[in-house]
């Protein structure tokens, strides 16, 4: 089976509440995890690694926080799943790293799963994430903010 992971689902739902907020305002870690009903320490985790990635923006000091870093639009859930997780794969042999398969070199099935692995990575990277925002218009009201640091 498939799946990603359950910190990759998580990323993914972070980032639609940042593009469902019209207002573009900044948000810290502690209200989100609260909108999401997450454990704010995964929360911290997640933003920080797609803050690394420049898929938001960290904002210091007093009213500091997560924005996002371009449009809706211009991020791509493949973008998301990359920045958490690394290298979409679908099979190790296919991910950046050293693989541990004893016939990489003469698998007569490695063109085919480039062929799949292509067309899922795209796949990925043709739904932008405002596709991805629940129908129910802003979500400001969600995120009520506290004022603190992320």
């Amino acid at each position: 089976m498939l799946r990603i992971t359950k910190q990759t689902d998580y990323g993914i739902v972070l980032m639609t509440y940042f593009a469902g907020d019209k207002t573009r305002s900044v948000h810290n870690a502690r209200d989100l995890a609260t909108a999401a009903a997450l454990p704010l320490p995964t929360v911290s985790k997640i933003l920080k690694g797609l803050a690394r990635a420049e898929l938001l923006k960290s904002h210091r000091g007093v009213k500091g926080g997560y924005s996002l870093a371009r449009e809706p639009d211009d991020i791509a859930v493949g973008e998301i799943i990359r920045a958490i997780e690394g290298p979409i794969a679908i099979t190790e042999c296919l991910d950046d790293t050293a693989s541990d398969c004893d016939i990489q070199r003469c698998c007569p099935v490695r063109a085919n799963w480039q062929r799949i692995n292509e067309a899922v990575r795209v796949a990925l990277h043709a739904v932008p994430l405002t596709e991805m925002i629940p129908n129910f218009g802003n979500i400001e009201p969600l995120i009520q903010p506290s004022g603190g640091e992320a």
